[in-house]
């Protein structure tokens, strides 16, 4: 792949919104955040429009105080007029512009952030499937360079795109109302051929800068990825592979960069070719009616002031155009991500769940991740309201399906799962997930202290509260120990926490939440045989006060449970007590003795690792 070049379709990335909306449609969607504040944007125009013809009338009061020299020194009074109108008037310019500057600051910076805040909450309404297929370090290249874009094209389309045309529509219509047509003829044919060339070149380079980009979140994407598996890389020694990955996203976007770049000089080379002719062109016309007797001096410097006006800007506008074109190209893809639907959504009619006690069924559920690829089969059960339900199977059965379709991450294709009686389908999202704590099997912490990662279940919880959860996940004791307690960072992911304090952490959150309905999802998977023991009774204690659903590898976990259900292939093949179940002498017996046989080999392995110990014989 290396050397590859950059001219042919990337493919798309998934996860990220892409859109085919035109640049107009595009910039529409800015609009109704500006006019939230339209009294300061009408304010900030207004300004704008003074500082123009401020600026215009500069050189109207040159030529005049240039005209006025040439006359008897007894006229000297009025140039000295004239240059107090002149000083004013570049006064004035400055102070328009920076009013316009202060009164248009705040609705700039509240269309970013109003914005980014919706597009934050929007990728938080999407679903779990776009979650798992999303490449992060892309998505947050995309939001970041999407938000300066929108800053950009506000910023440049009202405050120097339209000045620009303000001050060439007043320069236009003073050489149409002074002097012959040869002058505003030369101006118009510059201006239609300025702006022909750069719109022509500057959508052909838009290809380029939109290629960069993509390039620019791929190349984010690997980079992002290896850093957050920093403990993977090392395992393998893969750093120089990672690298060699890495440069080959760069390569490609340095490639792309490049001709981005090159194509800027042809840009600029023409758009001063085309200014220089038009301003030579003015300036010859000028000069020879000075010499015809039919234009002053002072007309000579008006035209030549009137051209540096329009040139400086003109040139300018070049820029802003290209500005703006890779400002729409940058906001494309964030505008795709609100393109992008949530899969479950709430209801027209949906209403907060009514709890009654917590009871959940499961009633002929059928649900497959993908076509062609399904993973539970007419599964119907029940968890009376204050009792327990475990779920036990081999990995693959579909045990963890049944927590994220209880929390409405996904639908089932058949079938309903009601709580309390009522389907889920007909209630809101939000009060869904109020009522179930869930303890994850691979638990995720934020990179803050174990005291913010604990207090996440609750929001406003008190340190007493948050302390007593602590203490009822037996992870107190051990958070005292540290020198910063409670203020301990735990790291990215929660990796300065070994696996068992992390999940100790889970459950003290999910008690904090002080749900109706409680999930374990091998909530002791990463504990080790003594913390397991000591936590269980804590969990079991905490079960009963609550309808619980626990999924569980080690059948040791579950044995206290109300009702077993063993899963196999996606359906339900054997539910019962657990002494029933063993009694009944199939699936759920087999893989106890399985796992007997394994904890006597292990202990046996133990032992026999402590007699060969130095020290450890009779």
């Amino acid at each position: 792949m290396r050397g590859q070049g950059v001219s042919g379709p990337l493919p798309a990335d998934r996860g990220v919104g892409r859109t085919a909306r035109g640049d107009w449609a595009t910039t529409r969607l800015i609009l109704p955040y500006l006019w939230e504040h339209r009294g300061r944007v009408v304010a900030a125009l207004a300004c704008l429009v003074a500082a123009k013809l401020a600026n215009v009338g500069v050189p109207l009061v040159m030529k005049e105080i240039v005209d006025g020299l040439d006359r008897d020194a007894a006229l000297l009074a009025v140039p000295l007029l004239l240059l107090v109108a002149y000083g004013a008037l570049r006064l004035s310019t400055t102070i328009f512009t920076e009013l316009r500057e202060f009164l248009f600051a705040k609705v700039t910076q509240r269309a970013v952030r109003k914005v980014a805040l919706q597009v934050f909450r929007h990728l938080h309404a999407l679903s779990m499937r776009f979650h798992l297929a999303r490449q992060t370090g892309g998505l947050t290249r995309d939001v970041e360079r999407g938000q300066r874009g929108i800053a950009t094209l506000i910023q440049y389309a009202l405050f120097s795109i339209l000045p620009t045309l303000v001050e060439i529509a007043l320069v236009c219509a003073i050489l149409v109302a002074r002097y012959d047509w040869t002058f505003i003829a030369i101006t118009l044919v510059a201006l239609a051929a300025y702006i022909a060339f750069t719109v022509a070149l500057t959508e052909w380079r838009t290809a380029f800068r939109r290629t960069a980009n993509e390039l620019d979140s791929k190349a984010n994407t690997r980079a992002i990825d290896s850093l957050i598996n920093y403990e993977t890389v090392k395992y393998f020694g893969n750093e120089a592979w990672e690298a060699a990955r890495y440069d080959e996203s760069l390569q490609r976007w340095e490639k792309a960069a490049v001709v981005s770049q090159t194509s800027l000089s042809a840009l600029n080379i023409g758009q001063s070719a085309i200014i220089a002719v038009a301003v030579t062109l003015i300036m010859w016309r000028a000069t020879a009616g000075v010499v015809e007797g039919t234009m002053t001096i002072g007309d000579l410097v008006l035209v030549n002031a009137f051209m540096i006006q329009l040139y400086i800007p003109l040139n300018f506008l070049g820029v802003l155009y290209r500005e703006i074109k890779q400002a729409l190209a940058d906001m494309e893809r964030l505008f795709g991500l609100l393109d992008e639907h949530a899969e479950i959504r709430d209801a027209p009619d949906a209403r907060p769940l009514a709890l009654a006690g917590g009871e959940v069924r499961f009633e002929h559920v059928d649900f497959a991740y993908e076509p062609g690829r399904q993973i539970l089969f007419d599964v119907s059960f029940t968890i009376p309201a204050g009792r327990t339900v475990a779920v036990v199977g081999p990995s693959g059965s579909g045990k963890s399906t049944l927590g994220r379709l209880l929390y409405r991450f996904y639908e089932p294709l058949g079938g309903r799962i009601a709580i309390d009686g009522q389907d889920l389908r007909g209630a809101t999202q939000a009060s869904v997930r109020a009522a179930i704590g869930i303890v994850p099997q691979d638990t995720v912490l934020f990179n803050d202290t174990i005291e913010y990662n604990i207090a996440y279940g609750r929001p406003g919880a008190t340190r007493g509260q948050i302390v007593a959860a602590a203490q009822l996940a037996q992870i107190h004791d051990f958070v005292s120990r540290l020198p910063d307690g409670y203020a301990t960072p735990v790291g990215e992911r929660g990796l300065k926490l070994s696996g068992g304090e992390k999940q100790r952490v889970a459950i003290a959150r999910a008690i904090l939440k002080r749900p109706t309905i409680l999930i374990f999802d091998e909530a002791t998977s990463a504990l080790d045989s003594r913390a397991e023991k000591a936590i269980q009774a804590e969990l079991r204690a905490i079960a009963r006060e609550h309808t619980t659903l626990t999924i569980a590898h080690r059948l040791s976990t579950v044995v206290e449970a109300d009702e077993i259900l063993v899963l196999e292939h996606g359906r339900i093949v054997e539910r019962g007590a657990h002494l029933a179940l063993l009694a009944a002498g199939g699936t759920y017996a087999r893989m106890w003795q399985l796992q007997q046989d394994e904890a006597l080999r292990t202990r046996a392995a133990l032992e026999e690792a402590e007699d060969g110990a130095p020290g450890g014989g009779p």
